[in-house]
Formats: C-alpha cells, structure tokens, sequence
C-alpha cells in the first residue's frame, strides 16, 4: 500500500500574504515532503521564497482558486488548510472564503486561520 504525502492547502488574504510566506520560510522543513496546493498569487510568493517545494499553484482566490480548495477538501483530497485570513479588511470574494471555511470544518480537517494554529499544527506533525 503506497502511503501518500500530507496534503496542505495554503492560501492568504493580500495584508497576510507576506506572514504565510515568513510561516512558510520558518517551517520550509515541514513543508519538503508535503503536497502542497495554493491560490495563485499566494503559491507565486511562496514558491520565490522556497522554489524547491512541491507546491501545485492554483487560479487566484477571486478567480475560483477558493473554491478549487474547497473542491479538493471535498473530495477527501486535502488534509491540512492554512489560510491567513485578514479580519480587519472587506474581501470581494468573502462568499467564496465563507465556503472554504465551511467545507474544511464540515471535513473535520486541521485549518489554522494564523500563525499560532498553524505553529501548533506542525508542531503535532500530522504526518
């Protein structure tokens, strides 16, 4: 039986973008063997950051990249959500991340919405 690698969604508001790619930098030996999938400008800044990761970049959040996620948590293919939220400012899109939100609970999977929840997931090392 071939074991697949942990699948992570990871995906930022535009004002925490930069944070997910410092969590990323701070955790990129956590990351290595993942299967990672983002939105696209997110991925783009992830990946000039750590180029060596194996990170699939999805359409943009705004242009379906949400939903793509959401698509995959559905379908029992993602197992990890991070997603940098930004509480203090309006999101054109917050129908889309309102579902991302839902779909990932509803799934009963690990999302951490900062940095401490996602400092406390790779800390539990869901292998």
């Amino acid at each position: 039986m071939t074991v697949r690698p942990l699948a992570i969604g990871l995906v930022a508001h535009d004002d925490k973008k930069a944070a997910l790619v410092a969590w990323a930098v701070a955790h990129a030996d956590f990351l290595k063997d993942k299967a990672l999938f983002a939105t696209g400008t997110t991925g783009g800044r992830i990946l000039e950051a750590l180029p060596q990761l194996n990170l699939v970049r999805l359409k943009s959040g705004p242009l379906g990249g949400d939903q793509q996620l959401g698509a995959m948590i559905a379908e029992g293919r993602l197992d990890v959500l991070i997603f940098f939220v930004d509480p203090l400012s309006p999101q054109p899109h917050d129908v889309d991340v309102k579902a991302l939100i839902r779909l990932a609970t509803l799934a009963d999977i690990p999302f951490a919405c900062n940095p401490a929840t996602a400092d406390l997931i790779v800390a539990c090392r869901p292998d």
